[in-house]
């Protein structure tokens, strides 16, 4: 299978404080790869990495063969990098129709006419047709959190970013966003998702790695990296035998 990222020992520091340090990864095309690790353990920063808003110190990002390294943000964005974050913060009033509008004429660099007919299939796809001409502001936080990913997607990504998705949410609630994160992965879109949710991750991820203090410490089979003695220790709190 076709590698789509690449990141070629990547480094990353703030004075002292190094968040990135050495990290090198390989994320096939069509793969669902899956992001744990402490706070602070240099996750979301992965993702800046990967998006271009932060630029690494050292190191090589390439994105369908292309080095994207010193690439703006937007640049990203129209080549297939789409992202989600954390707390959603969509444009409150203004429509979820005229959310997902931005995420394709700005995000895709699309024309309306040439947006319009994906902004609705989106709509479909993730759950909010129903509540195209809601104002943003008005939605409970799942459907938030669905327009939250619905504009990502609004991009047309070929790489999409996940960042804690699954917080705040029931189980029920969380269920539910996994089933359409899945639809989305079957449908051929690369993901890459951090959450600490591990049984909503894992049910979609095919591959797992493990980030402590900036450095990538375990990576592979979820079932295996989640037995890893010092992966218990570091995530779970579980002492190393």
């Amino acid at each position: 299978m076709a590698v789509l990222l690449e990141l070629d020992r990547v480094d990353k520091s703030y004075g002292a404080l190094r968040v990135a340090d050495g990290i090198t990864l390989d994320v096939a095309d069509g793969e669902a790869l899956g992001v744990i690790g402490p706070n602070g353990a240099g996750k979301s920063t992965l993702f800046n990495l990967i998006t271009g808003d932060v630029a690494p110190d050292s190191g090589r990002v390439r994105f369908g063969g292309a080095d994207i390294t010193a690439m703006a943000p937007y640049r990203r964005s129209r080549l297939g990098i789409g992202r989600s974050y954390q707390i959603p913060h969509p444009f409150s009033n203004m429509t979820v129709f005229e959310n997902l509008l931005v995420g394709g004429i700005f995000g895709a660099g699309r024309s309306e006419k040439e947006s319009h007919a994906h902004c609705v299939e989106v709509l479909c796809l993730t759950g909010l047709i129903e509540r195209a001409n809601a104002a943003a502001g008005s939605l409970t936080l799942l459907q938030r959190k669905r327009l939250e990913l619905a504009r990502a997607l609004a991009m047309r990504p070929k790489l999409l970013l996940l960042d804690e998705i699954g917080g705040g949410l029931t189980e029920h609630e969380c269920n539910e966003l996994v089933e359409t994160i899945r639809a989305i992965h079957a449908r051929g879109t690369t993901i890459i998702w951090i959450e600490h949710i591990v049984h909503a991750l894992v049910s979609v991820a095919s591959r797992l790695i493990v980030l402590d203090f900036g450095q990538l410490i375990a990576e592979g089979e979820p079932r295996a990296v989640m037995a890893d003695a010092r992966v218990q220790e570091i995530y779970m709190g579980i002492p190393a035998s």
